[in-house]
């Protein structure tokens, strides 16, 4: 999907050497923080300089494409809103794993395009089995199962399971599908090793609704019900756009007695379905291994998403582990490299 910019700057022949770095700042002045702007150009060669250019500035770099023999970048303009979250957690103490990309929702803001109409693209018992028994031998302290909507799949209770087995296990769902076999299989779960984090993006159903479909929010409150009926560590998770979005549903926490381990509050990323949202690199995303059944991935906000891909190959899992700890030590080098360069005194 092409990514939509604020402004179009087209570079021409312009190159760093000739002109182009005057015309970017000059742009960028005009421009408000979180804005993204493209640059198009029939030279490849700038990508490299444009790239150190943004990790000098700390804009960020988060898209390339060719358009009809010419590059098009897009760069956000200043750093990405700092949640605070990962910060000092080692890289491979969580793992997440996408169990399948199927869901019974179309949500418009879906970092991975996931509904009812796209291949499930199962990541599969024997290999989250496997996945897990090397996961406990790595240390792992958390496995996250998310999706699409996991529930969809016929043996999600195996799944869940086998990951318990090995780590306390948090599993992403909408809350919605907690019904006949579905119910009996979240019955069979261990309460003291499964949290359920379920979404819920607004205290009314009106702006959960307009991203969701007419009806989730009463249907996923009863799911968040039936969840705590039978035993279960509910965290409640809202998708927002604003501040004052988050703000409101705080608020709505507060009422609730939710305490603050149990709530999640996350802003739209620019990335799968999303129109708008915040723009983010990696070079924005402390790693969160993650496995799809396509490969390794930096972060679950990217899981299908080139730039964020790690490895094609999953096993041994202690050489995905490795390959995202080299990645991530060979983007952190480069900073300090930067951070080196321009040292005044």
């Amino acid at each position: 999907m092409r990514a939509d910019a604020n402004v179009e700057l087209d570079a021409g022949t312009k190159t760093f050497a000739s002109g182009l770095l005057p015309d970017l700042i000059a742009v960028l002045r005009r421009s408000r923080k979180g804005d993204l702007v493209a640059v198009t150009s029939g030279d490849p060669g700038i990508g490299p300089e444009l790239e150190a250019w943004c990790r000098f500035t700390r804009n960020s770099l988060v898209d390339t494409a060719v358009e009809e023999g010419r590059t098009r970048w897009v760069l956000r303009y200043g750093e990405a809103p700092e949640s605070g979250i990962g910060e000092g957690r080692p890289v491979g103490s969580r793992l997440w794993l996408y169990t399948n990309f199927d869901c019974n929702l179309s949500c418009d803001y879906c970092c991975v395009r996931s509904s009812p109409k796209v291949p499930r693209r199962a990541l599969g018992i024997e290999r989250v089995r496997r996945i897990a028994i090397e996961a406990a031998e790595l240390g792992v302290n958390e496995i996250f199962v998310t999706g699409g909507e996991p529930f969809m799949l016929p043996d999600i209770g195996e799944i869940i399971a086998a990951c318990a087995a090995a780590a306390p296990t948090t599993v992403l769902t909408n809350g919605m599908l907690f019904a006949g076999r579905r119910l009996e299989t979240l019955r069979s779960l261990p309460r003291e090793r499964v949290t359920l984090q379920i979404s819920l993006d607004s205290p009314t159903p009106k702006r959960h609704e307009s991203h969701r479909g007419k009806g989730t929010w009463a249907r996923t409150w009863k799911g968040i019900e039936r969840a705590r009926a039978e035993g279960f560590r509910v965290r409640l998770a809202a998708t927002v756009s604003t501040d004052a979005e988050a703000k409101e549903f705080r608020g709505f926490l507060d009422t609730h007695h939710i305490s603050e381990e149990n709530r999640v509050i996350r802003r739209i990323a620019l990335r799968g379905s999303a129109t708008q949202g915040i723009a983010l690199a990696r070079a924005d995303l402390v790693p969160e291994v993650t496995i799809t059944a396509e490969g390794v991935f930096w972060h679950p906000v990217g899981a299908e998403d080139d730039d964020l891909l790690v490895s094609r190959d999953i096993f041994p899992l202690a050489e995905s582990f490795s390959a995202v700890r080299r990645a991530f030590d060979r983007e952190y080098d480069h900073q300090r490299r930067l951070a080196r360069i321009f040292n005044c005194a």
